[in-house]
């Protein structure tokens, strides 16, 4: 499928950061959610206000998809996300039913709202189950047991037709036939989409500062290796295919349809704390990106000045980030962006890296490869410096 033009249909990401708990290893902009009913609602209301006065900005568009992220979206009162999704389509009517996803995590009290938050317009749950092993959970800081796990997913079944999974592997002494009979339990619940994540370790969250110390040792190369390439050999067998690095689905129709439209350079808003946005704006492609601080973001809005920063991309760095992007996924980059940035398919160091089988150029697209998906940021680095 061709990319879209960049200027026409436009998403919505809206960031909620609340958490009950911040999890040793997020280095996302969240806060603690307890006592904070009247700043909630304060963000909601400067959440539509902020669309309101984007969509002065960008002029009549057509709305292709909303993901609400975070942070955990789940804590949000259903009441607002209704009043978001109602906002949005009536400001950016769709040519249709449209994809709407929420970030969910599956604790009882999160999911006793799935009910209601299928009321509210969403159609698509993501749910942030991470492991469904209790040591697991633990070691992540996760506040929902294994249990608990399953219970939300019986109820988030029942209220959505649409079910993706995250979870979290390359855990300290994590096996990798330990890890195939956790996720090919993952499976067996029934999801269309699932995100394995290797677990990463930022210098700034709790994770960082224990490595930094010495009490966490995460799997080395070649076990790291070894789950990787395990969790591409369960997930292929049973269906799934890598659409992206880190997001399969159960055939082309159960893809996320918000992240695709991202990955092939569509325009996004940003809406709330931290939200970053990519507008075409005057013909050029903008970089937004909301203040990150709550109060901040909140005064912002109400100033007409929402975003700590505002760039207009220049074509290089434009064609830089659509073809970052795009080659994540297996439909690849359209080859003509590769002039944009002085580079060709036929001089190094392209050719070098499709001659040796880290991509192919196929109908007008480089794509990576099974040899280069692995170590992409490599490729990458190897074609842009």
């Amino acid at each position: 499928m061709p990319p879209p033009d960049p200027g026409s249909d436009v998403a919505l990401y809206v960031h909620w950061p609340y958490c009950s708990r911040i999890c040793p290893y997020c280095d996302f902009n969240v806060v603690r959610d307890r006592g904070r009913a009247a700043e909630q609602a304060g963000l909601v209301a400067a959440i539509l206000q902020d669309l309101e006065a984007q969509r002065a900005l960008t002029g009549p568009r057509r709305l292709a998809s909303i993901f609400l992220g975070g942070g955990t979206p789940s804590l949000m009162a259903p009441e607002a996300v209704a009043r978001i999704v109602e906002t949005a389509e009536r400001l950016y009517p769709p040519a249709g039913r449209i994809e709407i996803t929420l970030e969910a995590n599956p604790t009882d009290a999160e999911a006793a709202r799935f009910a209601a938050l299928a009321q509210a317009g969403v159609n698509r749950l993501s749910m942030g189950v991470q492991a469904l092993d209790d040591d697991a959970l633990r070691f992540l800081g996760r506040d929902h047991s294994a249990a608990e796990a399953y219970r939300a997913v019986d109820l988030a079944r029942q209220a959505f037709d649409r079910l993706s999974i995250d979870l979290i592997y390359a855990r300290p002494d994590q096996t990798p036939r330990a890890w195939a009979a956790e996720l090919t339990a993952a499976l067996e619940l029934g999801f269309e989409h699932v995100s394995p994540y290797q677990l990463t370790i930022e210098p700034t969250t709790a994770f960082g500062r224990a490595l930094a110390r010495g009490t966490l040792t995460p799997p080395d190369e070649d076990v790291a290796a070894a789950l990787y390439e395990t969790t591409q050999a369960v997930l292929s067998a049973t269906g799934f295919d890598a659409y992206e690095v880190s997001n399969h689905a159960r055939g082309p129709a159960a893809r996320s349809a918000h992240n695709l439209h991202v990955w092939r350079g569509g325009d996004y808003l940003g809406l709330g704390p931290g939200a970053h946005g990519r507008l075409t704006l005057n013909g050029a492609r903008t970089s937004t990106v909301a203040h990150r601080r709550i109060a901040d973001y909140v005064a912002g809005v109400e100033a007409s000045a929402p975003w700590s920063d505002r760039e207009t991309l220049s074509p290089a760095d434009a064609a830089e980030e659509r073809f970052l992007l795009a080659l994540r996924t297996t439909e690849g980059a359209p080859a003509a962006l590769l002039s944009a940035l002085d580079l060709s398919p036929e001089a190094a160091p392209v050719a070098d890296l499709i001659a040796d089988g880290f991509l192919t150029l196929r109908q007008g697209r480089l794509i990576a490869t099974d040899r280069g998906r692995p170590v992409l940021d490599g490729v990458l680095k190897a074609l842009l410096t």
